[in-house]
């Protein structure tokens, strides 16, 4: 029985670690970008916190005050509002991520609304 680690044992460790580690993450989120789903995902999200937040700020004021429709209501709305706030500046970041994944120049043969090629306004074909 030996009293220390086995030298080779390790060395192919440190080897497949080594291996291991240079690898890049592969899928969706190899970029760090999230995914559309978990954007939509995220979004109802924080819209429905937003509502449920302002619900419970409202009850417990109401139920504090005595006057119980009227914060409820007025918080449930304010809470939505807040929401909607969030989700949109969420919706801002996501479309920043788009345009900067984007290629910077344009693409002069893509169709415009009409149908025709950019690149050919002289409709001869050439």
């Amino acid at each position: 029985m030996s009293d220390g680690p086995d030298p080779e044992r390790l060395k192919a460790l440190e080897d497949k670690l080594a291996k291991l580690r240079g690898k890049k993450p592969v899928g969706p989120r190899a970029g760090g970008h999230a995914t559309h789903a978990h954007a939509g995902w995220r979004m109802v999200t924080e819209l429905v916190t937003g509502i449920v937040m302002g619900f419970g700020i409202g009850w417990g004021l109401d139920s504090l005050f005595g006057t119980l429709p009227i914060l409820m209501v007025l918080f449930t709305m304010l809470g939505f509002a807040a929401g909607v706030r969030v989700m949109l500046g969420t919706a801002r970041e996501i479309q920043g991520y788009s345009q900067d994944a984007e290629a910077p120049g344009t693409d002069d043969t893509a169709p415009d609304r009409t149908g025709q090629e950019k690149g050919n306004a002289g409709g001869d074909g050439s």
